[in-house]
């Protein structure tokens, strides 16, 4: 079970994790072992609250397919309990950052005090590079 907050939760069933061998260059054991991990949840069959399963279908992200399936894969580590930790982290981080509302920007306008301090320091570059013309006799 998947604790995404205090009151959402993700059942085993919904998410499906089969290990792979992992890629990258070679050692005594890579073509032995598999390692990486390869994640599998379907958002649409899931019991994610309606909210949840809108935001996420919502996102351009190249992990959830067409179909709203997210596809993770996990094999930084060595371990495959600690990519499939890796792996469900990640779903986690996901579903709440496609949850999160961000609060609308106000557009402001710079103080009267700024602008003039940004035209006198213009004005004072601007004295300095004429000095460092040719020097006429």
């Amino acid at each position: 079970m998947l604790e995404i907050s205090n009151s959402v939760t993700l059942a085993e069933w919904e998410i499906e994790l089969n290990s792979i061998r992992a890629q990258g260059n070679g050692g005594q054991r890579v073509n032995k072992v598999a390692t990486a991990i390869h994640l599998r949840f379907d958002i649409k069959r899931s019991s994610l609250p309606a909210f949840y399963k809108e935001r996420l279908l919502q996102l351009s992200d190249s992990r959830i397919s067409q179909d709203g399936v997210i596809i993770i894969k996990a094999q930084s580590h060595r371990t495959q309990e600690m990519n499939k930790e890796d792996a469900l982290q990640r779903l986690k981080l996901l579903i709440l950052d496609a949850v999160k509302v961000q609060k609308a920007r106000r557009a402001t306008k710079p103080t009267k005090g700024s602008q003039r301090r940004r035209v006198d320091t213009k004005t004072k570059k601007g004295a300095v590079k004429k000095m460092r013309g040719k020097v006429s006799f």
